[in-house]
């Protein structure tokens, strides 16, 4: 199992020192960007299959699983998305700035909120927020399965490594800080999911210890004088015996489904309060202030379209981007919106069903 080692671009890692060495207070934003990039992996692996039949092979859900190792303080997400090849690793995990890193690191400089960093294309790197080694694994169907992994020093390695063992997808080990295990409690992550990313559009299942009532029934011990067990005589094989049966309680894990609610966008806009959407705005487009307005509508004819249009109160900073200064949106479920920007202090995002 040979390891390669390769050094972060500058801006990716300068943007990983200021995560690591400034203090946030907002550190939940991690795992609302980390489902979002898993979500938008899930996507993709369902847009391919839509004309590769063969795309999904083994591995014909799609879904997102939260669980945890206590024991070494890790919280682990994975998704059954379209996964990454060792090439994808290496561009898109350190080697190739995005974009907008250079604009997040300004933004941050200048006191903006770490909240934002999912607007600039580089969410991922919250994950640092909370964790000081995280690795990657993951299996596209055209390359066999690697790990990614770095502890932000600069530098990451990528191995072929099986330990988890993966048909398609990608799963984030976060090795949590010593102040950080909070976040490998149940209930703190479904209030996160809750208030992030309860409108995902795929199910998102959580690790949970329940318990179970059971009947066992043992081979007891009477003495002459004991009255006070309750005890049941058997006849085995012709011999006389004793067995008392206990209620005891098992505890076991199980898979609970978080985000059960229905689809906003289907729901009768009277019955949809101003918080609903706002979580569902922040949800999609990875902004940290509540929308400006939103449209909720419904268009009737040979084809039933129901949808919201959010107007945010802040522009992107690549709004003005591209020889046509028109801003790709949003890319969720069947939609793609490509809206020409003609009034430049307003933004238009789409989410059409």
């Amino acid at each position: 199992m040979t390891q390669e080692t390769y050094a972060f671009s500058t801006d990716i890692n300068q943007l990983l020192s200021l995560i690591i060495n400034t203090f946030y207070s907002n550190k939940d934003v991690f795992i609302r960007e980390l489902i979002s990039n898993s979500s938008d992996a899930l996507n993709k692996i369902r847009y391919e299959s839509l004309t590769n039949p063969n795309a999904l092979g083994e591995q014909q859900n799609l879904d997102i699983r939260i669980s945890f190792d206590k024991e070494n303080k890790k919280l682990i997400i994975q998704d059954t998305g379209i996964g990454m090849t060792k090439e994808d690793m290496i561009k898109n995990l350190g080697t190739i700035a995005k974009s907008g890193t250079k604009e997040f690191i300004e933004s941050l400089t200048a006191g903006a909120d770490i909240s934002m960093i999912g607007q600039f294309g580089v969410g991922f790197y919250s994950a640092y927020l909370v964790a000081d080694k995280v690795s990657v694994f993951s299996k596209h169907n055209d390359d066999i399965q690697y790990c990614w992994e770095s502890n932000a020093g600069g530098s990451f390695s990528i191995t072929s490594d099986n330990s988890i063992e993966l048909k398609r997808g990608t799963a984030i080990v976060l090795h949590l800080k010593d102040d950080m295990h909070n976040y490998l409690e149940e209930t703190e992550i479904k209030k996160l999911i809750k208030k992030h990313n309860q409108f995902i559009d795929f199910p998102i299942y959580l690790q949970t210890l329940k318990t179970r009532e059971i009947e066992k029934t043992e081979d007891v011990k009477t003495e002459d004088n004991t009255d006070d067990v309750k005890v049941e005589d058997v006849d085995d094989d012709g011999e006389d015996g004793a067995t008392e049966k206990k209620t005891i309680t098992e505890t076991y894990n199980d898979w609970e489904h978080l985000n059960q609610e229905k689809p906003i966008w289907t729901i009768n806009p009277k019955d949809v309060t101003h918080e609903q959407y706002a979580s569902f705005y922040k949800t999609i487009s990875g902004d940290y202030s509540e929308h400006l307005d939103v449209s909720h509508f419904s268009v009737e004819g040979q084809l039933e379209i129901k949808g919201l249009l959010f107007v945010p109160k802040i522009a992107p900073f690549d709004l003005f981007e591209g020889q046509n200064k028109s801003a790709t949106i949003l890319n969720y479920m069947y939609a793609k919106c490509l809206l020409q920007i003609t009034v430049k202090t307003l933004f238009l995002i789409t989410y059409l069903l």
